[in-house]
């Protein structure tokens, strides 16, 4: 199911800073429906090798990448070119670019220049390192309902 389909809230603030699992499985589909021919990057820091952002690219993006020296990514939401820091001052600068073995997915290895790699804050105010800031958690308040391993039966938590 995806979040249209259960019929919930999917303002910004209730899917960044929410403990409800809502996952978009519908991402994908309407990528591939629409016009924007991309493929997803995995984008990792170098030093660490913790992962930031799942983000898409097109031929444009990664020109920019590969010219600049820097980040940059093809929002599909927007449906135009988005430089990673280019507004936060967030900018991951460009260490090494691995392309996977059948040529659809691209890694990019980064070093974040700024206070974070992800638009959202922490409850201080602070850019966050990296997208993946909350785990799965079994839900302490639904121990009866769904069977076993339903989404309906976990839990978001902070990291």
């Amino acid at each position: 199911m995806n979040r249209s389909d259960k019929n919930v809230s999917t303002l910004s603030t209730d899917l960044e800073e929410g403990t409800e699992l809502n996952l978009d499985y519908g991402k994908l589909r309407a990528i591939g429906n629409g016009d924007a021919a991309v493929i997803p990057v995995a984008v990792q820091d170098y030093e660490t090798r913790e992962v930031l952002i799942l983000a898409y690219v097109n031929q444009e993006a990664l020109a920019y990448t590969l010219s600049h020296g820097v980040a940059a990514f093809w929002s599909t939401s927007r449906n135009e070119l988005w430089v990673k820091g280019a507004s936060s001052g967030d900018t991951l600068e460009l260490v090494d670019v691995r392309v996977n073995c059948e040529q659809n997915s691209l890694l990019y290895l980064v070093r974040p220049l700024g206070a974070g790699a992800c638009h959202t804050k922490d409850a201080g105010g602070r850019a966050r390192c990296g997208c993946y800031y909350r785990r799965i958690e079994r839900s302490a308040s639904k121990k009866t309902g769904p069977k076993e391993g339903q989404p309906e039966s976990w839990q978001l938590s902070f990291v």
